[in-house]
C-alpha cells in the first residue's frame, strides 16, 4: 500500500457549464488536499482539515501558484503526423496526399513507429495530457509500439490500427479480410491490457469500401467495451465525395449508421459541416464528437457549431482533440485558445468553465469514462496535472490583475501553453515534473 497527498488550489467539475451556471458546475477548493493511495484518489477536501487527519509518514508535495486539475483528455489525434505537423499550404485531401500518406509508409519499420511512439507519448505527457484516443498507422506493429509505450507509463490510452482497403497509397492498404483479422488479433492482445483500451479505426468513410465498414461495424458487436472511431463532415471536398462514393446514403454520418459504427464509444472527429439531422443522430444514438479546432483552422476546413451541438433539448456529446499532424500544437490549452475563437466567428462565447470541462470531464463523458477519470473525486484514478499560473512573465503580470476564478482560468486557456504544464501524475505517479533535471520517468509498478 502506497499513499501520498498533494497540497493545492484544485478544481473539477460536478456538473455540465453548458447546462448549468459556473458557479453551480464547478467545485474549486482554493487550498485543497488530495490523497491517492495505490494511483486511486481516496479523499478530497480543504488542506487544514486533512492535514489534520493525515499520517506524519504520509509524503504531501506542495504547488503553490498553481492549479491543480483532471488530466487533460484527448479525443481525436494521430500519432503518425507528430512528424510532419506543421506541414505547409493544402486543404484535407490535397495534404493527406502530399504529406500524411507520405509520412505514414514510413511505419512500415517498427523501429521508426517505437521512435515515434515515444516521442508523442512524452509530448503528450508535457502537454498535461493524460488520455487520448489515438489513430496509428495501417500497420499491426504501431499498435503495438504505442501501446508498449503506453503501458510502460502507465496511461490510460484508447488506440486502434487504421482500416483503408481503397483510396489510399497500395503500401497503406489492407483489405476488408486482413483489416478485420489484424484489428481482431490487435483487441485480443491489447484490449483491458493494464488501462489500454482497443478503438476499431477505419480512417474515414472514403478511404474504406463498404464491406469494410460493414466488416468493422461485425467486429464492434463481437467485441463490447471496445471502442470505434473515425472522421465526419470535416472538408466541404470530403463531404461531396462521400456522396459520391455512397450515393444510397443520405449523409456522411448515415453512412457509418448503417455500418452499425455509431452508438456510446463511438468517436468522430471534427464534425465541421454537420446540419440538424446529423446531430441528431449524434444524439439519438449516444455518439460522440471531437472538436479539433486548430487542425480546422490550420486547414481551413471550418467552424465546428459548438452551441448547436450542446443544445439543451437534443445534447450531443463533444470532446477537444488535437488532431496533429493538421492540428498545430499537442496542447489543449492551445486548443482551447482557438476554440474560444471559433465559437466567437461562430456568434457564440465558450467560457473558460466551459472550456475546462471540454477538456477533462466533458472529454470523459465523451469516451464513456467518467466514472474513472476526469475529475477529482474519491474513487477516481488519480491522473491529475498542476498547472502553473506563473508559467511566463506575461502570464505571471497579467494574473496579478485577474479579479476571480473564471478570469484567471481565461487567461490560463489563452496564454497558456505546454509551458504552464508544472507536472503530470498518473494513476498518482509523478511522471512527468518540468522542475526536475530528468522530466519523466516510468512509474514504479
Amino acid at each position: 500500500m502506497t499513499m501520498q497527498a498533494i497540497r493545492g488550489a484544485a478544481i473539477t467539475f460536478k456538473a455540465d457549464p453548458f447546462r448549468h451556471d459556473w458557479t453551480e458546475a464547478v467545485n474549486h477548493i482554493p487550498d485543497a488536499l488530495i490523497t491517492i493511495e495505490d494511483g486511486v484518489i481516496v479523499a478530497v477536501g480543504p488542506a487544514a482539515e486533512g492535514l489534520a487527519t493525515l499520517g506524519a509518514d504520509v509524503p504531501v508535495t506542495h504547488y503553490p501558484d498553481a492549479i491543480i486539475c483532471p488530466g487533460f483528455i484527448d479525443a481525436h489525434v494521430h500519432y503518425p503526423q507528430v512528424q510532419m505537423i506543421g506541414a505547409f499550404g493544402e486543404q484535407l485531401l490535397e495534404w493527406l496526399e502530399k504529406y500524411t500518406f507520405v509520412a505514414e509508409q514510413d511505419f512500415a519499420d517498427a523501429g521508426h513507429a517505437e521512435t515515434v511512439a515515444g516521442v508523442f507519448l512524452r509530448e503528450l505527457l508535457r502537454a498535461g495530457t493524460t488520455t487520448a484516443a489515438v489513430y496509428c498507422t495501417v500497420h499491426p506493429h504501431s499498435v503495438d509500439a504505442f501501446f508498449a509505450e503506453s503501458s510502460r507509463f502507465n496511461t490510460r490510452m484508447i488506440a486502434g490500427k487504421v482500416m483503408m482497403d481503397r483510396n489510399a497509397p497500395e503500401a497503406l492498404r489492407d483489405t476488408v479480410e486482413s483489416g478485420y483479422h489484424d484489428s481482431k488479433a490487435l483487441i485480443e492482445k491489447w484490449h483491458g491490457k493494464g488501462r489500454q483500451l482497443y478503438c476499431i479505426t477505419p480512417r474515414f468513410a472514403p478511404s474504406s469500401s463498404e464491406a469494410q465498414l460493414e466488416a468493422a461495424g461485425r467486429l464492434w458487436r463481437e467485441h463490447p467495451g471496445t471502442y470505434v472511431q473515425s472522421h465526419l463532415c470535416e472538408n466541404l471536398g470530403e463531404v461531396a465525395w462521400v456522396r459520391e462514393l455512397f450515393p444510397e446514403r443520405s449523409s456522411y454520418i448515415d453512412v457509418y449508421d448503417h455500418a452499425g459504427l455509431t452508438g456510446p464509444r463511438a468517436i468522430f472527429g471534427h464534425a465541421v459541416h454537420m446540419d440538424e439531422e446529423d446531430f441528431a443522430c449524434c444524439h439519438r444514438t449516444g455518439s460522440a464528437l471531437a472538436h479539433c479546432p486548430t487542425s480546422n483552422l490550420f486547414l481551413g476546413s471550418g467552424l465546428f457549431k459548438m452551441f448547436e451541438a450542446k443544445r439543451a433539448d437534443r445534447p450531443v456529446h463533444v470532446a477537444l482533440g488535437t488532431d496533429v499532424g493538421g492540428g498545430t500544437s499537442l496542447s489543449q490549452l492551445q486548443s482551447l485558445n482557438e476554440a474560444y475563437k471559433v465559437a466567437k466567428l461562430g456568434g457564440g462565447t465558450l467560457t473558460p468553465a466551459q472550456g475546462l470541462y471540454l477538456a477533462t470531464r466533458g472529454g470523459a463523458e465523451a469516451l464513456r469514462l467518467d466514472d474513472r477519470i476526469g475529475s477529482i473525486e474519491p474513487g477516481y484514478e488519480a491522473d491529475l496535472i498542476v498547472l502553473d499560473l506563473k508559467a511566463t512573465p506575461l502570464m505571471q503580470f497579467r494574473q496579478a490583475y485577474c479579479r476571480d476564478l473564471m478570469e484567471t482560468l481565461f487567461v490560463l486557456m489563452t496564454l497558456g501553453d505546454d509551458r504552464a504544464i508544472r507536472a503530470t501524475y498518473i494513476a498518482g505517479a509523478p511522471v512527468y515534473d518540468r522542475e526536475r533535471e530528468q522530466q519523466f520517468i516510468y512509474p514504479e509498478r
